[in-house]
């Protein structure tokens, strides 16, 4: 089993012992992080979906997303990761909302290097948003980046206890 795939089912687990459910939105991940958490038998307990708003504009049309701060900002921002999340938990009726953005690369976007990643976790007590420069190609980024999205959400329910 993968590390990510312990943590995930860590996670599951975890989140099954409230009755909580769980959304995830991702852009750069491009659904890396709902297959990780897919691999898990009995996933299907907990999680109610995935969205993958790859498109700035899907992250306010989909998941509710400011278009002013997506406007001023990018996609590639902590608060458009807090926003994702927030907005996949309410759209998808989660307790708990789990999003990805950021540079995959190999090339910059607006301007941010690639490994330029935004994580962030929305809970019903809590938005944890976790901001990293990953080192790689653009599939260790992905790979990192689902990694660290799903240790934050571990991080997020321990605080929360």
């Amino acid at each position: 089993m993968s590390a990510a795939r312990d943590v995930a089912a860590g996670l599951l687990a975890a989140l099954a012992r409230r009755g909580w459910t769980l959304a995830v939105a991702e852009s750069l991940t491009g659904g890396l992080v709902t297959a990780t958490l897919v691999e898990v038998p009995g996933a299907s307990a907990v999680l109610r979906g995935g969205v993958v708003a790859y498109a700035t504009d899907l992250k306010h049309s989909v998941l509710g997303v400011d278009a002013g701060l997506l406007e001023r900002r990018g996609a590639v921002d902590p608060d458009v990761a807090s926003a994702m999340a927030t907005g996949v938990r309410r759209r998808l009726g989660a307790d708990v909302g789990l999003a990805t953005t950021g540079v995959a690369g190999p090339d910059p976007q607006d301007g941010h290097a690639p490994g330029t990643v935004h994580v962030a976790v929305a809970t019903p007590a809590s938005v944890l948003v976790r901001s990293l420069e990953l080192p790689g190609d653009r599939a260790a980024v992905r790979a990192a980046a689902c990694a660290c999205a799903l240790a934050l959400a571990v991080d997020a329910l321990a605080d929360d206890a």
